[in-house]
């Protein structure tokens, strides 16, 4: 075992310390080093200084330069504003079924529509507006209310079942729960599950035929295929806002949906409800 080294005269103090016989020199840190830490420590005191930086109770310290990246952020927001501002005009001015006819205009109104659809629609609608069970699937050709420009810019300026617009689309399924008898909502969701040919009870659908006509005709019409004027779906084209099951169906005959959409015309602009409309109606399934 080698043995611990005598202090030699002109060797620095030691810290005290002493780990099985092994003490450690207490060696002045570096002047270099020393000089850098203090220019920190003085350009974090010049900082907090000139920028915000203590928190107070209800904002921070504002610095002597007034610097705010809020400020900033503002002050490119308003920038893009006004660069936009002409677009956003003729986006206004000019009649929806006109804008596809401007390459540049339609570009421009799909690509603002797109940043509003994933800032205020995705949350329901999904980021690729695929949908999800009670929120509509914005791709395929399936509308409630109307696929067409006028139909899409409607709804989302209005809303659906709201009550903040006079405006908004409304129609109501009653639940069949408190006017149908058990084995009556078991027929008909037989029957309007063999409007897309699903595998069901022959005689129950038989019977429910009947009950589909006396009670559910007037809104989905005669065939099933709905009517789009009351937001009635089409119950023949397999496609399912609250799932297509049998469990499903059920729930829905027996108890109703109410789906709600917002109205919009009071929290986007003309030109942004006119940009989404475009959007949404490009996305592959606009009539």
């Amino acid at each position: 075992m080698s043995k611990t080294p005598e202090k030699q005269p002109g060797d620095p103090k030691t810290t005290g310390h002493s780990w099985d016989g092994i003490e450690e020199f207490d060696n002045p840190m570096p002047r270099w080093w020393l000089w850098t830490f203090y220019a920190t420590i003085f350009w974090g005191v010049i900082y907090t200084i000139m920028y915000p930086a203590w928190p107070l109770v209800q904002s921070a310290t504002a610095g002597v330069t007034g610097w705010s990246s809020r400020a900033e952020v503002q002050e490119e927001m308003v920038a893009f504003q006004e660069a936009n501002a002409p677009w956003n005009a003729k986006l206004v001015e000019t009649p929806l079924q006109d804008i596809s006819a401007d390459p540049e205009l339609q570009q421009y109104a799909v690509n603002s529509g797109g940043a509003v659809f994933r800032t205020w629609c995705a949350q329901c609608h999904g980021s690729g507006a695929q949908g999800a069970p009670g929120f509509p699937n914005l791709l395929d050709d399936a509308w409630l209310w109307g696929g067409t420009l006028e139909d899409i810019e409607h709804t989302v300026a209005y809303g659906i079942r709201n009550e903040e617009s006079d405006d908004a689309r409304y129609s109501e399924m009653p639940a069949f729960g408190e006017i149908l008898e058990h084995d009556e909502i078991t027929q008909v969701v037989q029957y309007v599950m063999s409007l897309t040919n699903a595998q069901t009870d022959d005689a129950a659908a038989q019977a429910g035929k009947v009950v589909f006509a006396d009670n559910c005709a007037a809104c989905h019409g005669e065939d099933g295929k709905g009517d789009i004027t009351q937001g009635a779906p089409n119950l023949t084209d397999a496609i399912w806002l609250y799932g297509g099951s049998e469990e499903a169906l059920t729930e829905t005959v027996t108890n109703s949906r109410f789906g709600v959409m917002p109205s919009w015309e009071n929290r986007l602009t003309d030109a942004q409800i006119r940009a989404v409309t475009a959007y949404v109606h490009q996305l592959g399934g606009g009539q």
